[in-house]
């Protein structure tokens, strides 16, 4: 054994001082035990308000999402055939406005040469109307022109002949009518 020179009661002093610090360090722990049983406690308490508030709502959750993926599956499937749908009557109505630009393009065409046409045989029409005028008047005028200076001659003959029987009535009969009256 080794001797040292270290007094007794320095060994009871460390000893009880190393004794209060084991104690205190106990007291400690005791003291953080009761802390956690507490907050433990505490813990248990709010979940079980926790579940109590919880559970209901995940089974509703539960439940409506039993309900509803049928529907949005049915929903989902449903939406893509109006896409498919969508899509086809696009297509459709492309492919369509597109044969109709074409038959209104012909029609217009048509519509066009038919026009031309109308307008060619109005044209025509009324170079024949104004043709067949001109000579219906020509053709009418000429001779009512003629019967008119045929009479026109007719007239101013009888106007002379008329003139010549009143200057020759005066001097057959009219010697002792205008002889009273002579100067």
């Amino acid at each position: 054994m080794i001797h040292h020179d270290i007094p007794v009661w320095v060994y009871i002093v460390f000893t009880a001082v190393t004794a209060v610090g084991v104690m205190m360090q106990a007291l400690v722990l005791l003291g953080m035990l009761f802390a956690l049983k507490g907050a433990l406690k505490r813990v248990e308490e709010i979940t079980h308000k926790a579940e109590d508030a919880a559970l209901p709502l995940l089974e509703s959750t539960r439940d409506l999402l039993k309900d509803v993926s049928p529907k949005l599956k049915v929903t989902t499937q449903n939406l893509m055939e109006a896409s498919q749908t969508a899509r086809e009557i696009s297509q459709t109505v492309r492919t369509e406005s597109a044969r109709m630009a074409v038959t209104v393009d012909d029609l217009l065409k048509k519509v066009s040469g038919q026009a031309d046409r109308v307008d060619e045989m109005v044209t025509a029409t009324l170079n024949s109307v104004a043709h067949a005028t001109a000579t219906v008047q020509r053709t009418v005028s000429g001779p009512v022109r003629q019967v008119g200076a045929v009479l026109d001659g007719l007239r101013a003959g009888f106007e002379v002949l008329r003139r010549k029987e009143r200057a020759a009535e005066p001097a057959h009969a009219g010697a002792g009518v205008d002889g009273d009256n002579f100067v």
